[in-house]
């Protein structure tokens, strides 16, 4: 079983469960990007903004790079993928659970045949 901290994991969901800040998670999936040119789709201001980004950095999905005035976001591509392995490990095993299921009914209705 893959076996990660709670805490670790509930930042890391809790920053993704907000469509803004996967909205911004799949812009730096792209390319780094600004704070500005991550604002560019939102209708918020810089602040909320800047909240939201501080969101994802606390879950380490996001580095900011400061260059003198200029913020870049880089997204943290190993935070996601351990969070991508967690979720395989249960998409595997509800995915086995269901075949088996499958099996038994298909079985069932043979029987009934």
């Amino acid at each position: 079983m893959v076996n990660y901290e709670g805490k670790y994991l509930d930042e890391i969901f809790h920053a993704l469960a907000n469509s803004t800040r996967r909205e911004m998670v799949n812009m730096m999936a792209l390319e780094d990007r600004s704070v500005s040119e991550l604002a560019v789709p939102f209708d918020m201001s810089l602040a909320a903004i800047s909240k939201h980004l501080k969101v994802l950095e606390r879950a380490n999905l996001v580095e900011r790079i400061v260059n003198g005035r200029t913020h870049i976001c880089r997204l943290n591509k190993e935070t996601l993928a351990q969070a991508t392995e967690w979720l395989d490990f249960y998409r595997k095993f509800w995915s086995n659970r269901f075949d088996l299921l499958e099996n038994e009914l298909l079985k069932a209705k043979k029987e009934e045949q």
